[in-house]
């Protein structure tokens, strides 16, 4: 089932390639938090409509939910996915930029079954991914010290 989800994500990834945009364009703002070669491998594409994996194997594992979820933004390894309403909010790039660096630092298999479990059993908002990513976004929006967040994420999962 994970490399199903894989293939789809990379068949994602490959679809919107040429409307990625990269995100060094947040360096000035992200200074300190993100480094300039990690943004320089992170990538953008606003979108209409969040792309998610909607696979019965997906349903059956009690995930209907979240793929049912309204999202205003997702990320798939190094590119994620927004709306156009919020592709200016620095706050939603900063959380996604969090979740590039879990991708980067777990690898996609081991990402999505820590990721998926966390979902089944503590619910989306009780996942420690998602907690760790609102908890930056928070940390950042509120004029928090600057921490490397992909370090952070290493020494943290």
């Amino acid at each position: 089932m994970l490399n199903q989800i894989e293939q789809w994500i990379d068949q994602k990834n490959i679809e919107f390639k040429e409307q990625r945009v990269c995100c060094s364009q947040f360096f000035d703002d992200f200074e300190g938090f993100y480094s300039l070669s990690f943004l320089k491998q992170a990538y953008f594409v606003v979108v209409d409509k969040i792309p998610k994996p909607n696979f019965p194997e997906l349903r059956q594992m009690g995930l209907g939910d979240f793929i049912d979820m309204e999202v205003d933004g997702i990320t798939y390894k190094d590119t994620y996915y927004v709306l156009p309403h919020i592709a200016s909010n620095l706050r939603i790039h900063f959380h996604e930029l969090v979740h590039v660096a879990q991708w980067n630092y777990l690898g996609a298999v081991p990402f999505m079954e820590r990721y998926i479990s966390e979902i089944q059993t503590l619910g989306y908002e009780g996942a420690p991914l998602e907690k760790m990513a609102y908890a930056f976004e928070h940390h950042f929006s509120n004029g928090g010290e600057k921490i490397d967040v992909p370090s952070y994420v290493a020494e943290k999962i």
